[in-house]
C-alpha cells in the first residue's frame, strides 16, 4: 500500500501531469524510464533492521508479495488520479474486488449490489460470499427506491459500476454517496469503463473506488492487474488482506500498468471520440434495434453523464434481430473487429455478452440485467472510425 505524500509538489496538477510524474522514484542510477524491480525478496543491513521491517516498526520493502518499488510507483499514481489517499495492487480487477470484501466486509453483513454488474462480481458475491456469511441482495441500477428499501441494519457496502456493462446505464454516485452515509455502509465503485481520467468517484462521495487494471489502464490488451484507492484506513485493512492471502501485482505487470497510465488521457479521449460517432452510425442502419451508449443525447443517463464525466466513454452495445442465431451471424462476419471478451484495447472488439461475459448467469440474471440474446457489445479502440463502420457493417449485411 503506498500513501500520497503531504506537500507533494503536484498537488494541484492536472490529470495529464499526474499520469507522466507521479509515482516516481529514482534510484541512484538515475534513469529517466522507470526501471521494474524483478525482486521477490530483499537485503537488510542488520537483523535489528530485518526486525523492524517485519514488525512494520519501520517503512521499507520486506517481499514483493506485498512491498515492490514498481508496484509502488503504480499504487501512487493511481492514488493521485483518484484523488484517494492510498491504492493497492492487486493480481486482477477480480483480485481487487475480493481484496476489497474479504477485508471490510465480515458474516453477518449485508451488501446491496447492482444487478448490472460484471457477470464474475454477481457469481463472487452470490455464490463465494455467501458461504463466510455475507448476505447480498441485487437491486436494478437505476431503481432508487430498491435500494432505499434494501437498506438493513447491518448493511454495510453498496457496491455498483458507472457506467454499467454492457448497457452504459448511469447512476447518481452523489445520491448513492449520501444514501451509503445515512445508512452507515460504504460505496465501492467500479470504475473501470470511465478510469480517473474520465470520471473520479472519491470526488462525488464514494468511499473506495477499484479498477481492472487490465482494461483501459493498461490500454493495450497486455497484461492482467488491479487497484483499490481509498482512504489510509481502509487501505490498511485491504493490504492486511493482501499480505496474508497474497492476490499480489506481480513487479512487471505493475510496470506495464504504471508506463500504460502515461498515455491514459491521449487514449481516453480517441475511445470516446470514436464511440460516438460509432454509435451515431449505427443509431442509423436498419438492422439495428437499438444502441446504448451515454452520449447519445437520447439515452436515459446521458444528462447524469454529461455532469459527472468528462466523456461518454469507449463502450457501446447494440441489439440486433434474431436474438443469438442473429448476433453471433453478425459478428462472425465482421473481420476487423477481434472476437474477444477484454475491453479498454487499442484494437477494437466485439462480443456476445449472453453467452460469454454474462455466460455464467442464470437466464433470470441476465434477463434482470437487461442482457438479451440480440445484443452485441463493441469495447471501440483506436483504429480509423471509418474502417469499424466498414467492418460492422459487414455484420449488419449478414443478417438481411
Amino acid at each position: 500500500m503506498t500513501d500520497q505524500h503531504d506537500n507533494d509538489p503536484l498537488a494541484g496538477a492536472h490529470i495529464e501531469t499526474l499520469a507522466v510524474r507521479s509515482g516516481i522514484s529514482r534510484s541512484p542510477e538515475g534513469e529517466h524510464s522507470e526501471p521494474i524491480y524483478t525482486t521477490s525478496s530483499y537485503v537488510f543491513d542488520s537483523a535489528a533492521e530485518a526486525a523492524a521491517r517485519f514488525a512494520g516498526e519501520q517503512p521499507g520493502n520486506v517481499y514483493s508479495r506485498y512491498t515492490n518499488p514498481s508496484v509502488r510507483g503504480f499504487e501512487e499514481r493511481m492514488a493521485a488520479l483518484e484523488g484517494g489517499e492510498a491504492a493497492v495492487g492487486c493480481a486482477s480487477g477480480m483480485a481487487a474486488i475480493l481484496a476489497t470484501a474479504m477485508s471490510l466486509l465480515s458474516a453477518g453483513d449485508h451488501v446491496i449490489c447492482s444487478r448490472d454488474v460484471f457477470g464474475t462480481t454477481t457469481n463472487l458475491f452470490s455464490k463465494y460470499l455467501g458461504r463466510f456469511g455475507v448476505e447480498v441482495d441485487f437491486v436494478p441500477l437505476l431503481d432508487n427506491a430498491a435500494w432505499q428499501a434494501a437498506v438493513k441494519p447491518n448493511t454495510a457496502m453498496l457496491f455498483l459500476e458507472t457506467p454499467s456493462n454492457p448497457l452504459n446505464e448511469v447512476a447518481d454516485i452523489a445520491w448513492f454517496a449520501q444514501l451509503a452515509k445515512d445508512s452507515g455502509a460504504l460505496l465501492v465503485v467500479d470504475n473501470t469503463f470511465c478510469t480517473p481520467a474520465l470520471q473520479q468517484p472519491l470526488a462525488l462521495g464514494a468511499d473506495i473506488v477499484l479498477h481492472s487494471g487490465t482494461k483501459f489502464l493498461d490500454g493495450q490488451g497486455r497484461t492482467m492487474g488491479g487497484v483499490v484507492v481509498g482512504n489510509k484506513a481502509h487501505m490498511t485493512e485491504v493490504m492486511t488482506f493482501l499480505r496474508t492471502c497474497g492476490p499480489s501485482l506481480s513487479p512487471f505487470n505493475a510496470w506495464v500498468l504504471f508506463k500504460g497510465l502515461e498515455t491514459l488521457g491521449l487514449r481516453m479521449a480517441a475511445h470516446c471520440r470514436s464511440a460516438l460517432e460509432l454509435a451515431r452510425w449505427l443509431q442509423q442502419q436498419p438492422a439495428v434495434e437499438k444502441v446504448y451508449y451515454a452520449g447519445l443525447e437520447d439515452h436515459p443517463g446521458h444528462a447524469l453523464a454529461a455532469r459527472q464525466q468528462s466523456a461518454f466513454g469507449g463502450v457501446l452495445a447494440f441489439e440486433v434481430g434474431g436474438g443469438r442465431e442473429g448476433a453471433w451471424r453478425c459478428i462472425d462476419a465482421t473481420r476487423v473487429l477481434s472476437l474477444t471478451a477484454n475491453l479498454g484495447d487499442a484494437k477494437s472488439t466485439i462480443v456476445h455478452p449472453a453467452t460469454t461475459t454474462h455466460g455464467r448467469l442464470t437466464p433470470e440474471q441476465r434477463a434482470d440485467a437487461g442482457i438479451r440474446d440480440g445484443l452485441i457489445r463493441v469495447a471501440v479502440g483506436l483504429e480509423h472510425v471509418d474502417d469499424l463502420k466498414a467492418d460492422l457493417q459487414r455484420g449488419l449485411d449478414a443478417l438481411a
